[in-house]
């Protein structure tokens, strides 16, 4: 049965409007332009982490845990403020009384809202003075003293509460009473819904209090900085910013500079241009009006759009210049030249939407948004290459004709006598020698190359979002204005890394839900430690943890009166209640204990937390794999969260989600190429050829993955769909273009070379243009950027080889399976290179 279709009708419709009604088309395009522009600025900002954390289930118990338990800790939202502190020795009587003019001056302008101040300076004041209850006390209280009563004084107030050596950094010498770095902390009353932490994820309330706090702190000299989520907040949206600063400039100086090889011509130059331009404004604009925020993966939407947008205008401008110098006129040149290139623009749009819109089957928003938004944005592409520029280009070399202006290089690249054109043939030459021999190396070879790649690691970091400590030299070759600021969220955090003891152990938290009333909850949550996992810290067989159960056993060492409830109710004496729990926690609730309680504990009984100490060196998978299975032995519902196992969640996402993509994409491409070449050629194994090269690329792209040590990350876990989306381009321009030339009783080696010399050239020019535009993005501040940048340019160079290399050999095999004996019919006329054949179109 002959599924072909008859596809000339449309073809022939969409021809009359380029070629006879050019006019009218560049004025509905310049309208919709209006339209889209209508759209810009719309679309807000979406930064930092968080954004892709929030639909990860463990998060979500994260945040009921933070509803739930550490607000009660306040009447009102709150916030804090770090004071970093570093010098010679911060315990010095005038570095103590730095940091307690700094509080105070911060304390007394009512725009910040201080509601509380601490620091080690504050607790040193009140050991030389117990009476003094305000930073004003203390700093006369300081001044007053003495070194040796100040060096004493530190000693003593680090007796009193050991908790405060948190605050000093790990060099601390209690005997000489130094050391060379401390953290103050000030803590702010905030309006709103919003708490402190809301920073790594878009817009803080605490932006302008903390750079307001930096002006306010500078003026007690010395070195402290102000830090905290506010300030990174902040750079984490100047990222973006700059990124776009950086990259884009440097993206159209090269893309300028390789479209200017590509085009020889500055009428074809501006065309190219202009629809570029059309294209991205679209895209932004398709944005704004649809409430899509931008972030830092959409960085990536304009440099794939360029990649498409330059394929489609070399191969449009590239094919109508062939018909050209034939002696053909302008307008039949370009009817035969988009007869052609509207059918593979077609493919090529199908199978990149496929690939890039395979990334909405992702779990985690900003994948999806990126699918979406890119899928769009080639849609846009197609129509504005498809038809706007060949209807500018009809109108303006008609202009041109009736003007007199001057023709420039309107040779086609990858003509026969050229450089290029004695290079592009490599595969032919290939397909002549040992086409099935060569087909069963590539197969191992990708074998290989796919189970290598199988090994790519999956992580998601804070660290891939952040801006250099100290920014690169290169950046200091560009123009003042366009250089980044000089960010200190990363030097800070390193200081405090280096400089402060974080422990030998962090934090893991198990959420319960359920009645906490039954009789024997609290043991059987205290079981679930028993035992415990080898990443958990364990004290004496129990895993370290701190629960209602350990208030609980807290309070009752300091109140006779409740330790009696808790012995009565405690059937097997080892200080963990079994009876009338409710009894027991309205008691702890009624007690000065409450605020700890609550920490721990619901005041309706049914949600508790439960933290667990684990080492600092275990892995995101070995915390995240021992936590649940903690969380599986309690009798209640328990859910595994905390930082560490919402990072591996967010890691396991981006593993799964670029399966699932590469699955999609790469399935959705198969079906969608054979059938379109069934309807369009009544060839449906020409889709199975088209894809051979992509499959290539993908393994190779997946074995540089790993061999370079780039993991999959939130923007990486896009690389294989979007290597698909990209890189059927190049092989379905080749294919098309050689079902055009090639039929039965054709040489197949005559059709290759024609295909090959006229859309390889074409190739050739959108392949150095695009790596370089989307390499680009090496350049950009944040590691995760480059590392995409430099994924998708080496995505593209090996869908070029993989086109030019496997394709001749595999349609070789493909023409002989098919047509047998007769796929190479004209061989002996066609001469050593099979170049006797016409060019053209078929």
């Amino acid at each position: 049965m002959d599924f072909q279709i008859d596809y000339q009708h449309y073809i022939d419709v969409v021809d009359g409007w380029i070629v006879d009604q050019p006019k009218t088309v560049l004025l509905a395009f310049l309208l919709l332009s209006a339209g889209f522009s209508a759209g810009l600025g719309q679309s807000g900002t979406s930064s930092g982490t968080s954004q892709f954390t929030e639909d990860v289930p463990a998060y979500q118990a994260f945040e009921e845990v933070n509803d739930n338990f550490e607000r009660v800790t306040f009447e009102e939202d709150t916030g804090t403020t770090q004071l970093i502190q570093s010098g010679t020795n911060v315990l010095s009587k005038p570095e103590l009384l730095r940091m307690l003019r700094a509080q105070q001056r911060l304390q007394a302008n009512p725009e910040l809202s201080v509601v509380q101040t601490t620091s080690v300076a504050r607790a040193v004041a009140r050991v030389i003075d117990p009476s003094a209850t305000t930073l004003a006390e203390e700093i006369d209280a300081v001044e007053q003293a003495t070194p040796t009563e100040i060096d004493r004084a530190v000693q003593v107030a680090v007796e009193q509460n050991p908790a405060i050596r948190a605050s000093l950094s790990e060099d601390f010498n209690v005997r000489s009473a130094s050391a060379s770095a401390t953290i103050g902390i000030v803590t702010h009353s905030l309006s709103g819904e919003v708490s402190d932490s809301a920073g790594t994820g878009g817009d803080s309330p605490l932006t302008e209090i903390q750079r307001h706090a930096e002006f306010i702190v500078g003026s007690v000299g010395g070195d402290i900085r102000v830090f905290g989520s506010g300030i990174l907040s902040e750079e984490f949206n100047s990222v973006i910013g700059d990124s776009l600063a950086l990259v884009v400039p440097a993206a159209v100086v090269l893309i300028l500079f390789f479209l200017v090889f590509a085009y020889r011509d500055p009428i074809d130059l501006l065309i190219g241009v202009v629809s570029l331009a059309m294209a991205v404004l679209w895209t932004f604009g398709f944005m704004g009006l649809a409430g899509i925020a931008f972030s830092q993966m959409l960085i990536a939407v304009p440099p794939l759009l360029l990649a498409v947008g330059i394929d489609f205008g070399i191969h449009a401008i590239n094919r109508y210049r062939e018909e050209r110098t034939e002696g053909f006129g302008i307008h039949e040149s370009m009817r035969t030249a988009t007869d052609q290139l509207l059918v593979a623009f077609t493919i090529v749009t199908g199978t990149t939407v496929i690939g890039f819109a395979a990334n909405a089957s992702s779990d985690l928003g900003p994948i999806r948004d990126f699918g979406i938004v890119a899928a769009v944005g080639i849609v846009f592409t197609f129509l504005i290459f498809g038809i706007f520029l060949p209807a500018a280009k009809v109108y303006l070399d008609s202009l041109r004709e009736r003007v007199g202006f001057p023709e420039f290089g309107s040779e086609p690249l990858g003509a026969e006598d050229t450089v290029l054109g004695k290079v592009l043939p490599v595969g032919i030459h290939i397909a002549r020698i040992a086409p099935k021999a060569f087909l069963v190396m590539l197969v191992v070879s990708t074998a290989w190359m796919g189970y290598y790649g199988s090994g790519v690691d999956s992580r998601f970091t804070q660290d891939s979002f952040l801006p250099p400590e100290d920014n690169p030299e290169y950046l200091e070759l560009f123009p003042q204005q366009l250089q980044p600021r000089d960010y200190t969220v990363t030097e800070t955090t390193n200081f405090l890394e280096d400089n402060f003891q974080t422990g030998e152990e962090d934090v893991t938290t198990v959420y319960v839900e359920g009645s906490l009333t039954d009789g024997g909850t609290l043991e059987s949550i205290w079981r679930a430690g028993n035992s415990p996992p080898d990443s958990f810290v364990i004290d004496d067989g129990h895993a370290r943890e701190t629960s209602i159960i350990t208030v609980i056993q807290s309070y009752a060492e300091r109140d006779p009166e409740f330790a009696a409830l808790v012995a009565r109710n405690d059937r097997d004496a080892n200080g963990i209640p079994d009876d009338n729990l409710k009894q027991i926690y309205d008691a702890l609730l009624d007690s000065p204990a409450r605020g700890q309680a609550l920490n721990y504990i619901t005041d309706d009984y049914t949600s508790a937390r439960v933290e667990y100490a684990v080492e600092s060196d275990a892995s995101q998978a070995d915390v995240t794999e021992d936590t649940r299975a903690v969380a599986d032995r309690y009798r209640v519902e328990a859910t595994a969260t905390g930082n560490v196992v919402i990072l591996k969640a967010v890691s396991d996402v981006i593993a799964q989600s670029a399966f699932i993509s590469l699955v999609l994409a790469l399935g959705g491409s198969a079906v969608f190429l054979i059938i379109i070449y069934t309807l369009l050629e009544g060839r449906p194994s020409l889709g199975v050829v088209n894809l051979i090269p992509i499959v290539v690329t993908v393994a190779a792209i997946a074995a540089t993955m790993r061999y370079l040590d780039i993991p999959f990350n939130v923007m990486t876990g896009t690389i294989l769909s979007i290597g698909i989306g990209l890189g059927i381009d190049y092989s379905a321009h080749l294919v098309h273009r050689f079902a055009e030339e090639y039929d039965e009783g054709t040489d197949v080696f005559v059709a290759l070379t024609d295909s090959v010399r006229g859309t390889g050239g074409a190739l050739t020019g959108s392949m150095l243009t695009t790596v370089t535009g989307i390499g680009v993005l090496v350049i950009a501040i944040t590691p995760i950027l480059g590392q995409f940048g430099l994924l998708t340019g080496v995505s593209i160079l090996y869908s070029y080889v993989a086109s030019l290399v496997v394709l001749p050999p595999a349609l070789v095999v493909w023409a002989r399976l098919v047509h047998g004996e007769n796929a190479e019919t004209a061989e002996a006329a066609s001469g050593p290179d099979g170049a006797g054949g016409a060019g053209g179109a078929a």
